[in-house]
């Protein structure tokens, strides 16, 4: 089986995540993100370049986490796809653009200190522990029932 990819981002935050609701009630996060780009010189240095911002929304659950999670200034790394839109605004005007939808999103391991909390998390159906044998149980017989 092939191995599914998607589309990438990384990058840091560049306002406050804002969490907002879609029209059918799912959680929607904002934010503006943006992409520090680099040159790489002959001599082997790199040479900082314009630094590009763009837009990033997640929905539903990642939604709700990275608005609990992500702050102004993180560095992260999401995984979604790029999306173009157009609509026209309060005055008329079209407005054409492009966003990152991410399905995924966190900090980026490379750029982030942090501690990770282990403990035992609230398990669900989904969660549950690997294949036990079942206990063995007694065979009854269905009662019978004379008319």
């Amino acid at each position: 089986m092939a191995i599914q990819t998607q589309q990438a981002f990384s990058g840091f935050i560049a306002s406050d995540p804002q969490l907002s609701e879609t029209d059918s009630g799912d959680a929607r996060l904002y934010m503006k993100v943006g992409k520090e780009h680099y040159r790489q010189e002959d001599d082997g240095s790199f040479t900082q370049l314009e630094t590009t911002f763009h837009h990033l929304v997640a929905f539903k659950a990642a939604a709700e986490q990275g608005h609990l999670r992500l702050a102004k200034g993180d560095k992260i790394i999401a995984e979604g796809y790029v999306r173009e839109y157009r609509y026209r605004d309060a005055s008329g005007q079209a407005v054409e653009g492009e966003e990152f939808v991410a399905r995924r999103i966190g900090h980026d391991l490379a750029r982030t200190r942090y501690e990770v909390d282990r403990s035992a998390r609230r398990t669900t159906e989904r969660e549950a522990v690997g294949f036990e044998s079942p206990e063995p149980r007694s065979v009854t017989q269905p009662a019978t029932v004379s008319m």
